[in-house]
């Protein structure tokens, strides 16, 4: 079905919003997914802060069109969506990236935009599967951790064997 032009020119403009409001986008290609797979993605998506866009390519490309972004747009075959964050730059490729496996084949990433720069599926898919920053975050304070710990194991056994 053929899309005026007036709903055209609303969804580039939303689109481009979406991309100056976004730290990191996703470009999901995506077949035989189910309006209940589609909608439980979406409330997951939304519940980690990424927002989910089904667009035509044509309007996906005229809108990337004013962006400022390094490099070239990958390719995008099949249907399209785009998955976008403010906040945590890897949410949006992860959560895709997660759902997709659950799904076997019905999502993939076509690739993306990392740090102002187009992306193309293997690095969109690295950058997926980088861990969420509370994660991050605990596994920096365990590496920070482990010497002080190994040092008062040690204090400890040395206080044992004098106590003997």
């Amino acid at each position: 079905m053929a899309i005026s032009k007036d709903k055209k020119v609303a969804i580039i403009a939303k689109l481009q919003d979406a991309f100056k409001e976004a730290s990191s986008v996703a470009f999901v290609g995506f077949t035989k997914l189910t309006v209940a797979d589609s909608s439980k993605m979406r409330k997951e998506l939304a519940s980690a802060g990424v927002k989910f866009f089904v667009a035509k390519k044509t309007l996906i490309r005229k809108a990337l069109e004013g962006q400022k972004y390094v490099g070239q747009l990958p390719e995008l075959p099949g249907e399209v969506a785009i998955a976008w964050t403010a906040e945590d730059v890897t949410a949006p490729s992860r959560g895709v990236y997660e759902f997709g496996k659950k799904l076997k084949g019905a999502l993939t990433l076509l690739g993306g935009v990392f740090e102002n720069a187009f992306i193309d599926a293997a690095q969109t898919t690295a950058i997926a599967t980088i861990p969420p920053v509370p994660v991050l975050r605990g596994m920096f304070v365990n590496v920070i951790n482990s010497p002080i710990q190994g040092l008062v194991i040690a204090l400890d056994k040395i206080r044992e064997k004098k106590s003997y």
